[in-house]
């Protein structure tokens, strides 16, 4: 059976389903407002969801794990100090300044470029926790509602959104994603340049050469300058779009089945809130660890659906690829998700986490076939990680469309699970 033939009424028991995410994100937002990852917001709002799906799931389970939040972007500021170091090293060794340390600056400099790209591809790339031990410690934790199946459960579909909100991105709040990525690649740009220049100052060390790159050098440092201004730490985001559209539809579905007194006679239904996306995907990658092992071992075919920032319309998407296109999520999971998005009368492409990760990349990575639904402008959108992303902006027609995929994959997972053809 396909969601849309569970109720005489879908259409407008889908919208009473959505009213509720869009009432519930508004609720959260004007309560409890921003929700840095790790900080007394964030299990604000994580204490909200659990009282909320108290009287909607069959249980609600709350588990704490560890982070260091604000270890994973201060990578940015780390480097760009090292690299206005390194380039002013560079400098006084190419004007050969103190003639008798111009080998040791030149070696200095290697050294410092070398650990900046490391910090880069560590912790932004593969979202490593490499440097997260030199930050204090926070606890934080995920919201795990869970209907249960009508006999033996025999399969687990798990949506999830994550209840935290990034600090803000200077850069896209003046000037939108295309500045954000104008200084982006400016950044990466100056620092493989450095380390390029770095490496043949080794064996070029006078002449032309060495002028042209000592100028060269010399206009990289704005560069790095501007990078130490690429995080407002003062401003938390309300992440209204980002993500509590997530958590909500997860949550909605569970409210949909509750509501019109569906129970999957196989299939248990989870929606997961999880804590600390924005800081590294910490608490999906806890939820990973805490349970892949579980299902593995108890035979329950599962599949997590990462859902995200359910705002634009016209890119709304089944991510097969994540974690900046390095992961690829589960085949079966996004060509059944694919097929939902048929069975929703439209044609939606599969598209690839290009810029950044979603949950579903800490889920495949840890061991549970995953997934991700998302609808934002991978420019990136101009609200994104700026306080534009507030409950004023919130896009009904987007989140109903989403909801509607993500109760047909799950009807559909109950019917055929995970299969090579729908």
């Amino acid at each position: 059976m396909k969601a849309k033939e569970s109720n005489a009424h879908f259409d407008s028991k889908v919208r009473e389903c959505s009213n509720f995410t869009v009432r519930e994100i508004k609720k959260i937002c004007k309560e409890i407002g921003p929700r840095p990852a790790g900080e007394e917001n964030e299990q604000k709002a994580q204490d909200y969801v659990e009282n909320l799906m108290g009287g909607i799931a069959d249980t609600v389970q709350r588990e704490s794990f560890d982070v260091h939040p604000k270890a994973f972007m201060s990578w940015v500021m780390i480097d760009g100090i090292g690299m206005i170091i390194a380039s002013v090293l560079m400098i006084l060794a190419h004007l050969n300044v103190v003639p008798q340390a111009s080998g040791a600056f030149r070696v200095a400099a290697i050294v410092i470029s070398a650990v900046a790209v490391i910090l880069l591809l560590a912790e932004f790339l593969f979202y490593k926790e490499f440097i997260d031990f030199l930050f204090p410690k926070r606890t934080s934790s995920n919201v795990i509602c869970t209907r249960k199946a009508a006999g033996e459960t025999k399969r687990r579909i798990i949506f999830a959104g994550h209840i935290d909100s990034a600090y803000e991105w200077r850069f896209t709040h003046l000037g939108g994603g295309k500045f954000l990525v104008t200084m982006i690649i400016l950044g990466i740009g100056s620092l493989v340049l450095t380390l390029i220049m770095a490496v043949l100052s080794m064996f070029i060390d006078n002449g032309v050469p060495a002028i042209v790159m000592t100028v060269v050098q010399a206009l990289t440092i704005p560069a790095f300058i501007a990078v130490l201004f690429f995080m407002n730490w003062k401003v938390c985001v309300m992440g209204a779009n980002d993500n509590l559209t997530g958590v909500m539809a997860s949550m909605a579905v569970i409210k949909y089945l509750n509501d019109n007194n569906i129970r999957f006679e196989n299939t248990e239904v989870v929606a997961v809130s999880t804590g600390c996306e924005e800081c590294g995907l910490r608490g999906a990658k806890a939820f990973a660890e805490a349970h892949a092992k579980e299902y593995a071992a108890d035979g329950t075919e599962t599949v997590f659906m990462a859902v995200d920032t359910l705002h634009d319309y016209d890119y709304l998407g089944v991510y097969n690829k994540d974690m900046s296109g390095l992961v690829k999520l589960d085949e079966k999971a996004a060509k059944m998700a694919r097929k939902a998005t048929e069975i929703c009368g439209l044609d939606i492409p599969f598209a690839t986490v290009s810029f950044g990760s979603s949950d579903a990349a800490a889920g495949q990575q840890g061991g549970i076939k995953s997934v991700a639904l998302a609808a934002m402008d991978p420019t990136p959108a101009r609200y994104y990680h700026t306080r534009e992303d507030t409950a004023d902006i919130l896009d009904m027609k987007t989140i109903e469309t989403g909801l509607k995929i993500m109760l047909e994959t799950a009807f559909l997972f109950d019917e055929q699970g995970l299969c090579d053809k729908y």
